[in-house]
């Protein structure tokens, strides 16, 4: 599926989160979830790091060339707050710039331990709720959160989880 090229609402970006629901997400579809994005993201030559979160163990990691240590950096803040809100670090973002006022004013949580930037999406599972985190970091936010959403629908509509 194309993503449009305008900004998404946050009705859209809630509907991304209720399809984009897992059956089961092991050890095997972290890797291969992973490998998906690294593959997506050396086509498009995109300097990104990559990071797959379960339960707090970090399943999956790797930076590609033009990547940097501020991406792991930007990574583990915008899993936080998937991991606090249970929602994409963008949609978290969206909300709060939809009420004319921005996650750092309202939040009133330390900016260099989390960050509403598009980027980390929850790993859902029916029956579990979320279990985890995807995270690219590198690119604009948008185009990061793009990425992501784009990989985890080729993966669920690969049909294998």
């Amino acid at each position: 599926m194309t993503q449009p090229a305008s900004t998404p609402t946050v009705e859209e970006l809630e509907e991304q989160e209720r399809r984009l629901v897992f059956r089961r997400f092991t050890h095997e579809d972290a890797w291969a979830l992973g490998s998906l994005l690294v593959e997506t993201a050396r086509e498009r030559q995109a300097p990104v790091a990559i990071d797959i979160h379960r339960a707090g163990q970090q399943l999956f990691h790797a930076a590609l060339p033009g990547s940097a240590p501020d991406n792991d950096a930007w990574i583990a803040r915008k899993r936080r707050v998937v991991e606090r809100y249970g929602a994409a670090s963008y949609l978290v973002g969206a909300r709060h710039r939809a009420k004319g006022t921005t996650f750092e004013e309202s939040s009133r949580l330390d900016p260099d331990t989390y960050a509403a930037h598009g980027g980390s999406f929850p790993i859902t599972v029916e029956g579990a709720g979320v279990i985890g985190a995807v995270t690219v970091s590198g690119l604009p936010q948008l185009e990061d959160h793009r990425m992501v959403v784009e990989a985890l629908e080729r993966f669920l509509d690969a049909g294998t989880v």
